[in-house]
């Protein structure tokens, strides 16, 4: 008679009970664990969505209003402040989207005007799109660089300060529109860069023929004809005159450079002495030939394309006509005639502005 082995018995019944409770509560498990992750990931999902949507949904602003991004304001300091200042709902869920949409090196600094109702959306897009309040600054054609730098630092509303002059002739005189978060010193580099780049497009066009053969001549011709005449209807022809002389080899006689000479281009307060035109300096076109050396102000637009494209002429004289403008003649006999009338023009206002101050002293 063959008896079981009492310790195979345990062997086999043992793994098999064992067995499968070890499967069963494996499988009750991963039930478990497959269920709260798909739990977990609705969760995830619907409170995505529920961001997305405020995101994208109307924000709390009533109103429009104006919000200003600091230079070099981080996108948690921005998100916080349009938080603080009632622009948008929620500056965690602002920077979790711009974050996901990789924008945040691209909000850029300066006052920003945020619609009614705008959705954190519309706002990073205002920020991002760079479209900021921009203010004029206008600078007026025929100033010194001097000038332009008192003009720039005595700015408040631009920060900064200026402390070196640039080259006479080397900034681009007109109305800039500038974004709050310009600096002054940026607002020199960008004159100084619109001028060069206005400079290098009229040169490529300018006339054949001229006595001119660098930029920077033509900037110092530019010049004197920017002080001559603020008449915009006489620049080509002032231009033409003088280039005119200087194809005759004829000396420019302009009084601007002489007071360029004697006062750094500020005004002189009075007419010039005889002294003052006969005597030689580097500016002086009564005693030097051809142009002066440096430019004796910024010129404009107008003064550079005048340069560049003068007025066809015989004209090499002009005067002041007492009205504002300038006669203009072929020949200098022709000239003295314009300046006897231009004299008598002279004294009259003279003794108009004579008797003005008797009778007022007399009240």
């Amino acid at each position: 008679m063959t008896h079981a082995n009492p310790e195979q018995d345990d062997e086999q019944d043992g793994p098999e009970t064992g067995g499968l409770s070890k499967r069963h509560a494996f499988g009750i498990a991963t039930m478990m664990m497959i269920a709260m992750l798909t739990f977990l990931a609705a969760f995830v999902m619907i409170g995505y969505a529920i961001m997305k949507y405020s995101y994208i949904g109307d924000g709390p602003l009533q109103s429009e209003q104006i919000f200003e991004v600091k230079k070099g304001a981080g996108l948690s300091s921005i998100a916080e402040k349009l938080d603080d200042e009632g622009v948008i709902g929620s500056a965690g869920t602002f920077k979790m989207f711009v974050k996901l949409d990789g924008g945040e090196a691209n909000l850029k600094a300066g006052e920003y005007a945020i619609p009614p109702a705008a959705s954190m959306l519309d706002v990073y897009e205002i920020l991002t799109d760079g479209q900021a309040i921009l203010y004029p600054f206008t600078v007026a054609e025929g100033l010194t660089s001097a000038q332009i730098i008192r003009q720039i630092n005595g700015a408040q509303n631009i920060p900064g300060q200026v402390t070196t002059i640039p080259q006479e002739g080397t900034l681009l005189p007109e109305t800039y529109m500038l974004p709050k978060s310009m600096t002054k010193t940026e607002l020199v580099k960008k004159m100084r860069n619109e001028q060069e780049e206005l400079l290098d497009k009229l040169w490529q066009d300018r006339a054949l023929g001229l006595p001119i053969t660098t930029k920077r001549e033509a900037m110092i011709l530019a010049s004197i004809v920017e002080k001559e005449t603020g008449v915009g209807s006489e620049r080509k022809h002032v231009a033409g005159v003088f280039i005119n002389r200087l194809n005759r080899g004829m000396r420019l006689e302009s009084d601007p450079t002489i007071i360029y000479g004697l006062t750094g281009g500020e005004k002189l307060g009075r007419g010039l002495r005889r002294s003052e035109i006969d005597r030689k300096t580097d500016w002086n076109t009564y005693q030097i030939a051809g142009l002066p050396k440096p430019p004796i102000c910024n010129p404009g637009r107008a003064a550079i394309e005048a340069v560049l494209n003068p007025m066809t002429t015989e004209d090499i004289f002009f005067v002041a006509d007492g009205k504002g403008g300038h006669v203009f003649a072929k020949t200098l006999r022709g000239h003295n005639a314009n300046v006897r009338q231009w004299r008598k023009i002279e004294k009259a206002r003279k003794r108009a502005a004579k008797k003005k101050a008797k009778e007022k002293a007399n009240q």
